[in-house]
């Protein structure tokens, strides 16, 4: 096995993640028409049933058991609990559409602010700009509204607390692999999945954690998917390639998510944007691309690599001292 992914690899991960992630909003919106499941119980299942499923494959592959969690794999768990929690009462609060590109769109804004912040990375005058205008994207989906797709000031504040979560994963995921101290993907999702379902479960008990009864043959499949296809695979895959690429770089990629969810939002679940939410999205994403453009063509002069560069080196160093 190579001790570090393939970049192009980590590309194609991450564009997986991101189609798989589009459905799962769906799923959830089918879930509250029809089955009386609220947005905690339908974390808590995905959560435990994605980590059952990694047990049983681990288990199946004869893989020995998971080590312990180290504090930023915990720090991630809880960074996604907040992306998955929020994201689901966003969608419940203002619809699919809006809650995913709200949460998607954001996250590279926070991704890039935190980076900046946190490790030093500049935005550039294209970062700046591109930041500027995602903030009036926004303003301009959160005031415009109307339409079938309301949109409601509790969902884009909810929307924007996932925004936070996803960031906060992607940087701690790109910080690991940048030091060498790249895990398993396999099990980061686990454990993640684990430190998501222990923390919601006391509100997924007070809400409600079951679905009606009458509504099982609906219920069951839809969780079991969830739980399979955008949660157990998509975090794998998103957690490998994040690792071996720049956070602009993958937000860009998630970009896939907010416009698959919102068509599958027009065309499967009725919702008919406004006019003023139509415009504020184009303006939204158009400011991410550029945001990940001016971030993703590396530093320039001589002697400087590009992050993708250090991050495989990083996570080659950490390969060789595990002895793979």
């Amino acid at each position: 096995m190579s001790p570090a992914l393939p970049v192009r690899r980590g590309l194609l991960y991450v564009t997986l993640a991101a189609t798989a992630w589009g459905t799962a909003g769906a799923v959830a919106s089918v879930l509250y028409d029809s089955t009386g499941l609220g947005p905690f119980a339908l974390t808590f299942w995905r959560s435990a049933g994605g980590c059952v499923l990694l047990l049983a494959a681990r288990a199946a592959l004869g893989t020995t058991p998971p080590p312990r969690p180290g504090t930023r794999t915990l720090l991630i768990g809880l960074g996604l609990t907040a992306f998955q929690t929020a994201y689901f009462m966003a969608v419940a609060a203002t619809g699919l559409a809006v809650a995913t590109v709200v949460t998607l769109g954001s996250g590279p804004v926070l991704i890039a602010l935190g980076g900046w912040l946190w490790t030093g990375e500049r935005l550039g005058r294209g970062g700046a700009w591109g930041v500027g205008a995602a903030l009036a994207g926004l303003a301009v989906i959160v005031l415009g509204g109307g339409g079938d797709a309301t949109v409601r000031p509790a969902g884009v504040a909810l929307a924007l607390a996932s925004g936070a979560g996803y960031a906060a994963v992607t940087l701690l995921t790109r910080q690991a692999a940048r030091r060498g101290e790249a895990e398993d993907p396999a099990t980061v999702s686990l454990w993640s999945f684990a430190v998501c379902a222990a923390a919601v479960l006391p509100f997924a008990v007070a809400e409600g954690p079951l679905p009606r009864q009458d509504a099982l043959n609906v219920a069951l499949p839809l969780l079991l998917y969830v739980a399979a296809v955008p949660t157990a695979l998509a975090y794998g895959l998103y957690f490998a390639g994040a690792a071996v690429l720049r956070p602009a770089t993958v937000s860009v990629i998630a970009l896939i998510e907010p416009v698959s969810a919102a068509v599958v939002a027009i065309a499967a679940l009725g919702e008919r944007p406004a006019p003023a939410t139509v415009l504020g999205t184009s303006i939204l994403l158009a400011a991410v691309a550029g945001i990940g453009t001016a971030e993703t063509r590396g530093p320039s002069g001589t002697g400087q690599r590009s992050a993708s560069a250090v991050i495989s080196a990083a996570s080659s160093a950490g390969a060789e001292r595990k002895g793979e």
